[in-house]
């Protein structure tokens, strides 16, 4: 029986703010026509198919429009939910969609039910753990501890249980959204946990012939028979090395297993480049990004004027810029109060200014600022207290902060902050 293993689509998902629903329906379109040129008896989906619990309206259609073309297809399409899907809502009409093929699995009641597909060398039980909330969920699966891993198991059993009362050579495929130990990690997976470890071992899945996993984003091979098919398209610059795949497996009569990495349609570019402003605009082995999103890392001393404008004349899709300035390390060991012995308030605020602003110094009309200030501040040290009335304290006035809101300017972001493109 020949599988197409996908996961995690995220439809409805930006990137930087930017839309991604005309790639996500290019994948799609792709998927489809993967199906049809190579094939495919079933389409494992391992959760996390909708970026948010209440998806958009464009990527429900987009959905609903990709089920109705493998459905027209008559090929097995068997989903679960992932921990950024509402279950209760990706699975309303389960059944009714059932009987077009289109196999939904989102109550962890049903993980020991497994969709039973045939072929020519017998059945395929396909079974469902849809993304398992331990506090949730523990209590229903009758699992023996709090954890991921516990819940994990306690599923398991129930798969391991229903297919050893199943006739002898029924091959089986579990579909889980899960973290794995040993896989790698991106910056663009939600976190599954709160405290505690959220990784499971892959001996938690021993005993099955394929198991198609969903959650993290990069495509990889935890076993031979454990694998992460990965995002279809990169959701942060931290994939930008992570080549976007599918599995093809095909999975013999006595459970042989052999699986082909298809890629998937690149809708851009990603690159992360690093260096002072004027290195990025003028190093020659940068052309090749002038199409792709770019993330720049600015490591300018000080920082320089407009850089996102200058940047995008030429990378014009400049979606993220970093501020990380590098600066020499000192090698003064001596504490904060010996440092300051025998300077001026006036010395000490300016060394903080180029401190903070390395690159550079205190101009002129900054000194003279600075000294007013701290006059201002001596002279009122040295005023006597004001006068105590009988009714309480004399309140002097404050002059009102000025916010964005109201006409004031806003923070520029510190270093190590990120800008975005409006």
């Amino acid at each position: 029986m020949r599988l197409l293993h996908t996961s995690d689509w995220h439809l409805g998902r930006s990137f930087h703010r930017v839309s991604l629903l005309d790639a996500q329906r290019a994948f799609l379109d792709h998927l489809v026509a993967t199906v049809e040129e190579r094939s495919v008896d079933a389409v494992l989906v391992s959760g996390d198919i909708y970026d948010r619990a209440v998806p958009s309206l464009a990527a429900v259609e987009m959905f609903d429009h990709a089920l109705h073309r493998l459905a027209e297809l008559s090929v097995p399409t068997v989903m679960i939910s992932g921990n950024h899907d509402s279950a209760r809502r990706l699975g309303v009409g389960s059944k009714l969609m059932g009987r077009a093929g289109i196999h939904l699995r989102t109550d962890p009641r049903e993980c020991g039910t497994p969709v039973v597909l045939d072929d020519a060398d017998g059945q395929v039980a396909f079974y469902g753990l849809p993304y398992l909330e331990p506090s949730l969920v523990r209590q229903s699966l009758g699992a023996e501890g709090a954890g991921h891993t516990a819940v994990l198991r306690a599923a398991m059993d129930k798969v391991r249980a229903d297919l050893s009362g199943r006739p002898a050579g029924t091959r089986s495929v579990v579909l889980a959204h899960a973290f794995v130990t040993g896989a790698e990690v991106s910056d663009s997976e939600r976190d599954i946990t709160v405290g505690g470890v959220a990784s499971v071992p892959a001996s938690v899945f021993d005993g099955v012939d394929y198991v198609a996993l969903g959650h993290l984003h990069n495509c990889q091979s935890i076993t031979e028979r454990v694998r992460y098919s990965g995002t279809p398209i990169a959701y942060s610059f931290s994939e930008a090395g992570h080549p976007k795949s599918m599995w093809l497996v095909d999975l013999g009569p006595g459970g042989e297993l052999a699986a082909e990495r298809l890629h998937c349609p690149v809708p851009r570019p990603l690159a992360r480049l690093r260096g002072t402003l004027d290195e990025l605009l003028t190093d020659p082995a940068h052309e090749q990004h002038a199409d792709a999103w770019v993330e720049a890392t600015l490591t300018d001393a000080a920082r320089p004027h407009d850089p996102m404008a200058r940047l995008a004349k030429r990378f014009p899709h400049t979606i993220s810029l970093v501020f990380a300035p590098e600066r020499e390390e000192t090698d003064d060991e001596r504490s904060y109060a010996v440092r300051l012995k025998g300077r001026t308030d006036r010395q000490i605020a300016e060394d903080f200014v180029g401190h903070v602003r390395p690159g550079r110094q205190v101009a002129p009309e900054e000194r003279r600022m600075l000294g007013q200030a701290l006059e201002a501040v001596r002279v009122a040290e040295s005023a006597e207290p004001p006068a105590v009335s009988r009714t309480g304290p004399a309140v002097s006035g404050t002059a009102p902060t000025a916010h964005p809101a109201d006409g004031g300017s806003r923070r520029p972001a510190a270093d190590g902050e990120r800008e975005v493109a409006r």
